[in-house]
């Protein structure tokens, strides 16, 4: 294990992380807020990742995969350590409250401690964001861009160890040049949702923030109440397509600037917006029959909190927790069907879904007709074994992992659906869930053990299970 590149890589978006953190601080001078002790924080950060960079300048990097697994789980512990010291320096919480926030804002979970955030100064909120913003498309994305020109075999392993989805698709010959393409189109999005949440009534600053959570399927807001503080039908309305299309495979993006639109039509983005469709209807017919709203008003709120439980963003226009059983019956199948692969949106994926039903039907074939020699095949191309066994691998993993997590917050004192839905909404970084942890209550209640414990399970879940649990494996750390 080359443990020096390791080191390399980390300092040098240790360094860059800084950079950018310096965006909070001129937020802090904006608005005249007390920026200096973040501007110290920041400074001794980029200092120490300075001096790591400087002694292993002229190591050469060798990133073969175990040093890409083991790059990306510490990155994220990094994250977290970086993205909390802000938190608890200003809002005086602890640093596990702060490393579960900081960890919620980088996975794009969206749970938070904070039960006043309007009482939050304005460069802390937009820190919260920010970190949503870098986690969406992925840090490592970022640092592949960066990592690319110094070793471009070793930057490709560790866009595989945290690419989301079944396989890594290139659509450039260099793999710079798809992570910089890809944050072109993220950026594009991001300032196109900005203007029109403006256009349609919201502040520079609210629209920016929203904006930056919209994109990255995260969650945080500025507001107490969420997306329910805005009343304009031009915001939900907004708000609810670029939830959308973050959640399609981002990729499917890029072809488009290419004039190649036919990443629209395959099955994945079709099911996807065909069961958000479904259960928006079947949530607003519901809504109607019980809350007697008009069927526009039923259908605005209920197409936007399914696009948001979908997606994995979080976000809420009325407390959907108050809800009839079938309700949220319905809004908690969305949480388990998740967004694109390739997507900012987390969750099992729209894709393994697809990979699962077929598998079975198949199986289902070959139980009537047992010489049968049936595929799964995927928009007429044939996937390999290797591609079911891993869906399935992943499905059991996720399912292990929200088993632990449910139990754990059961085993502690809390109820029923607290603990099953707070445990899909951590490990699916969907961020709210229902009963206690519903989209009008919060995470501030459970300790700091509890905060450090759900903070790992949000990781997991970013990393889709694979990229973790391997770690625990002895064949990882056996030397060959």
């Amino acid at each position: 294990m080359d443990y020096k590149s390791i080191l390399k890589i980390l300092s040098l978006i240790g360094m860059t992380l800084s950079l950018i953190f310096l965006s909070d601080i001129f937020i802090g001078i904006l608005y005249e807020e007390k920026y200096k002790k973040f501007l110290l924080f920041d400074l001794a950060f980029f200092t120490i990742n300075f001096f790591l960079w400087v002694l292993l300048y002229k190591h050469p990097l060798n990133l073969k995969i175990k040093e890409s697994i083991l790059t990306v789980n510490l990155l994220w512990i990094l994250l977290g350590i970086a993205g909390a010291i802000p938190l608890v320096l200003y809002t005086h919480i602890s640093f596990a409250s702060g490393f579960f926030e900081s960890i919620s804002g980088f996975t794009t979970t969206g749970a938070t401690i904070y039960t006043d955030i309007e009482a939050l100064p304005k460069m802390i909120l937009f820190h919260r964001s920010l970190m949503h913003w870098l986690g969406g498309l992925g840090v490592i994305v970022l640092g592949v861009g960066l990592l690319s020109m110094i070793n471009p075999s070793g930057s490709l392993s560790l866009f595989k160890a945290e690419s989301t989805g079944i396989q890594l698709e290139k659509l450039t010959p260099k793999i710079k040049d798809t992570a910089l393409r890809l944050w072109l189109i993220y950026i594009v999005l991001t300032l196109l949702d900005t203007i029109f949440l403006k256009l349609f009534g919201m502040n520079w600053f609210d629209a920016i923030n929203h904006a930056f959570s919209t994109v990255s399927t995260g969650g945080f807001s500025t507001k107490n109440n969420s997306m329910g503080y805005f009343s304009q039908d031009g915001i939900i309305w907004t708000t609810t397509i670029f939830m959308i299309l973050s959640g399609i495979n981002f990729l499917v993006h890029l072809r488009a600037i290419h004039k190649d639109f036919s990443g629209y039509k395959t099955e994945e983005v079709r099911w996807y917006l065909l069961i958000g469709l479904a259960l928006s209807l079947a949530l607003a017919f519901v809504h109607v029959d019980i809350g007697g709203d008009s069927f526009y008003d039923a259908f605005k709120h209920s197409s936007f909190t399914i696009a948001s439980v979908i997606t994995t963003t979080g976000f809420a226009t009325i407390d959907y927790g108050n809800w009839s059983h079938l309700a949220i019956s319905i809004i908690f199948i969305g949480m388990l069907i998740g967004g694109n692969a390739g997507s900012t949106a987390g969750g099992i994926k729209v894709i393994r879904h697809i990979v699962i039903f077929k598998t079975l039907f198949n199986e289902f074939k070959r139980t009537l007709h047992p010489n049968m020699i049936i595929s799964v095949f995927i928009d007429g191309v044939k996937q390999p074994q290797k591609v079911i066994t891993s869906t399935f691998g992943f499905l059991t993993l996720f399912l292990i992992t929200t088993a632990i997590v449910t139990i754990y917050i059961y085993a502690i004192g809390y109820d029923a659906m607290t603990a099953i839905s707070g445990a899909f909404a951590l490990v699916g970084n969907v961020g709210p869930g229902f009963a206690l942890v519903g989209p009008s209550d919060n995470f501030a209640f459970f300790s700091d053990n509890d905060k450090l414990f759900f903070s790992i399970a949000m990781i997991i879940g970013r990393l889709e299970c694979y990229t973790f649990f391997v770690l625990l494996s002895k064949s990882f750390w056996k030397k060959f």
